[in-house]
């Protein structure tokens, strides 16, 4: 008799997880509270325009197509990818620009006709970011570090006598200063920390692997924007037999004796020998596990960072603009200070602008663009969110219409937000956070929480929230390690 798995959350993590079990012989039921899947990644469409309302940007697309591989199915069949010519274009202060090429040689030779940095400090810098990242993905990305079997493989053992190469004990901001030399070079590789919500400033020089996937590997779209990929993932869930549960909201996981049965909802109880919990770590101890507290040394961990986001039909094709664009702060440290010392947001934000309609034209109505405007802020705690967002708004504006030359304002046809408030409460996501934890500390890896908990067998947990960490390959990652759990505790 097929061992059943109920999966709680219908998100990147959950939804791979739910994949892979299925290949591997599992009943999988997937349970979701809200009217569809994709968790954070999501759309929606108003007056011809089309906006992805989340993640706008993809690395490994390898680990997609994985999954339908596994399944015996051709990834082509259910996704594609334009791989980006430019991952960002980035403007400066300064009225400056360094556009962000995906070939390496040609990002080198932009590099040195728009700073003062020598080829060989951004090859050098690329290079090393590679060999970290060889050196520690399959311990520290693809496996559950933190079970000391991991600990004793051969990785971690060359990884033990390679400790120094980590450059865990120095900050990213400092490292790229030492390595980089040239401010605006060192601005735009600071930038990878919010990637998963970190300060730059803070957080280790680990994270300057993040580059190395799309600098050296290459940045990605999927066709259609990226809700395809949800899009995808759930066609192949139903091939498979799984079945999703929307509109629904798991009020309690059930336990006998320290080990899941099933799971509560509406009075009703289903059966499970497994769970897997792709829901926001803080809200699966508050809300749906009884009577388990969740360990002070996560709860006390620093949360990551949110954002406010715009939606902007605007009648105007802007060319200076690429499908990725940052207009960068003047004052770097001073905005992320705001961000995580003073919990507000800083008069002169980094604005970044997502335009899919650049690369997919039926997102927009002709001669117009979808414009996704987002700043990072902090997390929600009990701010006056009307406020700061419109105060923001106007910051957003005033910056724009100074680095463009336009008034965009007059171009807006519609708009629609996200801010903290809103993030948390339609994402479920504790206080608005949009990666759980921050990697604001040199040992922030080893403080988040694992893809299982001794205190309880058959329950296990993917997602932003738990190991390896946010975004969407950490998702996939963390996918792989809940379900290969699974698959070892029943001895398949």
């Amino acid at each position: 008799m097929r061992k059943k798995a109920i999966i709680i959350g219908a998100g990147i993590g959950g939804l791979a997880s739910a994949i892979r079990l299925a290949i591997s012989g599992y009943d999988v039921k997937i349970f979701e509270n809200s009217a569809y899947a994709g968790g954070k990644i999501a759309e929606f469409r108003k007056k011809g325009y089309r906006f992805d309302t989340g993640a706008s940007l993809m690395t490994l697309p390898e680990l997609v197509k994985e999954l339908f591989i596994l399944a015996g199915e051709d990834p082509e069949q259910y996704i594609s990818f334009h791989k980006l010519d430019i991952s960002c274009r980035y403007f400066f202060n300064d009225g400056s620009t360094i556009t962000a090429y995906t070939d390496p040689d040609k990002f080198i030779c932009e590099i040195q006709q728009k700073t003062t940095a020598q080829p060989q400090y951004i090859e050098k810098f690329l290079n090393k970011a590679k060999e970290l990242y060889e050196l520690t993905a399959k311990l520290f990305i693809f496996s559950p570090f933190q079970k000391l079997s991991t600990l004793m493989t051969p990785e971690a053992r060359i990884i033990a006598r390679k400790l120094y190469k980590l450059d865990a004990l120095i900050a990213l901001h400092r490292r790229n200063q030492k390595s980089l030399r040239d401010k605006k070079l060192v601005q735009l590789f600071d930038r990878y920390a919010t990637y998963n919500g970190s300060n730059p400033y803070k957080a280790p020089a680990t994270l300057k692997i993040i580059s190395h996937l799309e600098h050296n590997i290459g940045a990605y779209l999927p066709k259609g924007g990226m809700y395809e990929l949800i899009k995808a993932l759930v066609r192949l869930a139903e091939k498979l037999n799984i079945q999703l549960n929307y509109n629904t909201t798991v009020e309690e996981i059930v336990m006998k004796d320290r080990k899941v049965t099933g799971i509560r909802y509406s009075d009703k109880f289903i059966a499970a020998d497994y769970i897997i919990c792709n829901a926001d770590i803080y809200k699966v101890y508050d809300n749906i596990l009884r009577n388990v507290k969740l360990p002070g040394r996560f709860k006390n961990q620093e949360l990551s960072s949110s954002a406010i986001l715009f939606y902007w039909g605007i009648r105007k094709t802007i060319p200076q603009l690429d499908v990725h664009n940052i207009l960068f702060s003047g004052n770097y440290r001073e905005e992320f200070r705001h961000i995580f010392n003073h919990k507000t947001i800083y008069h002169d934000p980094t604005v970044y602008i997502y335009i899919s309609s650049k690369l997919i034209s039926a997102d927009a109505p002709k001669n117009c663009e979808n414009w996704f405007v987002m700043i990072n802020t902090p997390n929600n705690t009990g701010q006056n969110w009307n406020t700061l967002r419109n105060e923001a708004r106007k910051s957003i504006i005033q910056k724009i219409n100074a680095t463009l030359g336009i008034d965009i304002e007059n171009h807006i046809d519609f708009e629609d937000f996200q801010d903290p408030e809103r993030i948390e409460y339609f994402t479920d996501s504790y206080r608005g956070a949009l990666y759980g934890p921050s990697s604001n500390s040199k040992l922030s890896a080893f403080y988040r929480h694992a893809n299982y908990t001794k205190k309880i067998k058959g329950l296990f947990f993917t997602g932003g929230s738990v190991h390896p960490g946010g975004g969407i390959p950490l998702c996939f990652a963390s996918a792989q390690i809940a379900s290969q759990l699974v698959v070892e505790d029943s001895g398949k």
